[in-house]
């Protein structure tokens, strides 16, 4: 499953089409993603990562139109919707509320759910391409320090991953996690 061939977008859909792990740069670490309502691929990604499913995920997309299938938007407010889609530059996970028919291997032992609008124009153009958003939790064993190179990523994950070219962005760490209806921070970045 590693790359065999040349980068290309086209390969890259496919293999999200096919189900496969793939590991690509963000904006500050490599991310291990897969399509989100693909329950064998995700049960693939907790296995490699050997995380539990109760923590949840982080979904990231192009544009806020991807994450309304996840999202109950009726539980929040004008206020709180101004913040995550004019923040959009912003490197910011949000936790939202959850619509109710949202898998559990999703939001893990919550009724919410972590979104991301990404800026990062590799991630963006992949998630535009595939038309709906992507798991995105960092590309390591859970404990373990965050790859940020291509090189470690085949270091620890071999052939298990399709391994998407580039760098990662100008960002130290992950992105910050704010719960917008408590203001809960649970990550600092």
């Amino acid at each position: 499953m590693a790359n065999k061939k040349k980068f290309s977008f086209y390969s890259v859909i496919t293999a999200l089409h096919e189900g496969q792990i793939i590991a690509y740069p963000t904006e500050a670490v490599f991310g291990l993603g897969c399509d989100p309502d693909n329950r064998q691929a995700i049960q693939k990604l907790f296995s490699l990562k050997q995380r539990s499913w109760k923590k949840g995920l982080i979904l990231i997309a192009c544009d806020y139109k991807q994450l309304m299938p996840y999202i109950d938007i009726n539980k929040l407010t004008s206020f709180q919707k101004s913040i995550i889609f004019s923040n959009e530059m912003e490197f910011i996970t949000w936790v939202v509320p959850a619509k109710k028919n949202i898998p559990e291997w999703l939001t893990g032992k919550f009724n919410s759910i972590a979104i991301r609008i990404t800026q990062f124009d590799l991630v963006k153009k992949i998630c535009c391409l595939y038309g709906k958003p992507l798991i995105s939790t960092s590309a390591n064993i859970n404990g373990l320090e965050p790859c940020k190179t291509k090189e470690e990523v085949m270091t620890i994950f071999s052939n298990q991953v399709f391994i998407v070219d580039g760098f990662v962005g100008r960002f130290n760490n992950p992105s910050k996690i704010i719960d917008i209806k408590t203001g809960y921070l649970y990550r600092r970045g």
